[in-house]
């Protein structure tokens, strides 16, 4: 089962139409053979026929580049796919071709390359193939090549061989268009900052200017009081329309406060309209606020459209963690949801980590229909409202967060692990208790000796291998825990 299989997507709630990654593939072989075997090239071509269609079946939008024979045709195809600003250049050796042909489309193309060797079938025939159709079978000869020449070059390599009806083999090309994917997203994206650091953390705390450096993209830095404008100009229509929505995808239980919950409702309105005037794909805010002034009861009034944003693939976070916004919104867009979290508590008896947050969550990780719970008191913020309660669905997840080195690089950091059932709170908080294969102790000694700050993302699904090929395409250190 994919990550994307385990969400389960809220009834009344659509998550964003999936961003198409634009794929480029260019396909190639010695044009020497070509009058040597005539027969050779038309099955070639065939073959890289059926990989454009394969693409195309994983959403993908694929500027095909043709065929190419000599390192002239090679320069050609490098300009179309330069011009194409492709989100992954995929190269298919459909048999040997010479280093000199795809190193150039490597340098200029603007993309990672990903080079495939799916030769016909699983093996030859080998008492009826003759040189010609045994040449067919020889996309892996030029593979060693290709990896001196583009290391040396100072390209990185990546490579899947496999043959075409291959399932292993497409499961991993899967991983690297996913990858790709979330490197676009966070390229083209505009991250939203709303408020203030909350006093005293310093690990939330990010350079503005690294986000770019390290993954592109834009951060907008907005105010409350352009959140408070929105909220004062939703219209009662909207408020009764989005308080059924609410009552739709969450259960409200006895301790919700009429006023608090209408008011969550305008909130939600007005925030959902700063989302769209800003073009926003993420939004980290924190206010502190005073003896419930405006801007304090709108920082009260966050968790219900943050959840209800955070659950269309719009990550809306409190504490102003503008890294986690975007941990979630990779997981996000890997298919594993991603839901705010931090440490709760440890049980050793169990052997457990007990983990979760109050606040926005990723309502599609949730094992059941979402609790909305009344809070007179937000632990530790000021404020009263509404917030969000469930357990998250059993089976594995995966957490991950980014980690800011004393450098300025980032890092990923990520854990797989089981949601086994148990006792939860039930204190207005998402919550899972997460096995992690080894005594909760030493998980927590290892997770947070690898620089990771307070929170990060909780997914469902085991991620690892999608962030490996996610944090290589970033040019990222992933680092995985383990006990």
């Amino acid at each position: 089962m994919t990550a994307a299989a385990a969400t389960t997507q809220p009834t009344g709630i659509a998550h964003l139409p999936a961003r198409r990654v634009s794929v480029g593939l260019v396909a190639g072989g010695l044009g020497a053979y070509w009058p040597q075997f005539p027969d050779l090239l038309p099955q070639l071509r065939r073959s890289a026929a059926r990989v454009g269609e394969r693409l195309r079946s994983m959403n993908c939008e694929v500027v095909d580049a043709g065929f190419i024979s000599d390192e002239q045709e090679g320069a050609r195809a490098a300009e179309t796919l330069r011009v194409a600003g492709c989100d992954l250049i995929i190269g298919f050796l459909t048999t040997y071709l010479t280093s000199t042909m795809l190193v150039p489309i490597a340098q200029r193309g603007g993309a990672p390359v990903l080079l495939i060797n799916l030769q016909p079938t699983e093996s030859m025939d080998h008492a009826t193939v003759d040189t010609g159709q045994w040449l067919a079978y020889c996309g892996a000869c030029p593979l060693p090549e290709m990896a001196n020449a583009f290391l040396r070059c100072g390209i990185p390599f990546r490579s899947v061989s496999g043959y075409l009806d291959d399932e292993r083999a497409w499961t991993r090309i899967g991983r690297w268009i996913r990858a790709a994917g979330v490197r676009g997203a966070l390229r083209t994206g505009r991250h939203g900052l709303m408020g203030h650091l909350y006093p005293g953390m310093l690990d939330v705390s990010t350079d503005l200017t690294l986000v770019t450096a390290n993954f592109g993209g834009h951060v907008e830095v907005v105010e409350f009081d352009d959140l408070r404008v929105r909220v004062a100009e939703a219209t009662p229509a909207q408020v009764s329309e989005r308080i059924a929505l609410a009552r739709e995808v969450f259960e409200l239980d006895p301790s919700v406060d009429e006023d608090d919950f209408l008011w969550a409702a305008k909130v939600s309105v007005g925030l959902d309209r700063l989302i769209e005037d800003f073009a926003l794909e993420s939004l980290a805010y924190y206010h502190r606020g005073l003896d419930g002034e405006q801007h304090e009861r709108l920082a009260a009034g966050m968790i219900l459209g943050a959840s209800l944003l955070t659950a269309r693939g719009i990550p809306t976070v409190g504490e102003y963690e503008l890294r986690t916004s975007l941990a979630m919104l990779i997981v996000d867009r890997l298919g594993g949801g991603g839901s705010f979290t931090e440490l709760q508590a440890l049980n050793f008896r169990d052997n457990v980590v007990e983990m979760g947050h109050d606040g926005p969550a990723h309502l599609s990780v949730s094992r059941r229909r979402p609790l909305l719970r009344g809070l007179g008191v937000y632990h530790g913020k000021r404020g009263f409202g509404v917030s969000v309660e469930f357990e998250v669905r059993h089976g594995p997840v995966t957490v991950v967060g980014i980690a800011q080195q004393r450098d300025g690089s980032f890092r990923l950091v990520a854990s797989a692990g089981e949601v086994v059932a148990g006792p939860l709170l039930r204190i207005g908080n998402t919550t899972s208790r997460v096995d992690f294969g080894g005594d909760p102790g030493e998980w927590t000694d290892a997770w947070s000796a690898t620089g990771i700050s307070h929170h990060w993302a909780l997914g469902v699904g085991d991620l690892i291998p999608d962030l490996r090929a996610t944090a290589e395409l970033l040019g990222l250190e992933l680092v995985a825990v383990r006990v």
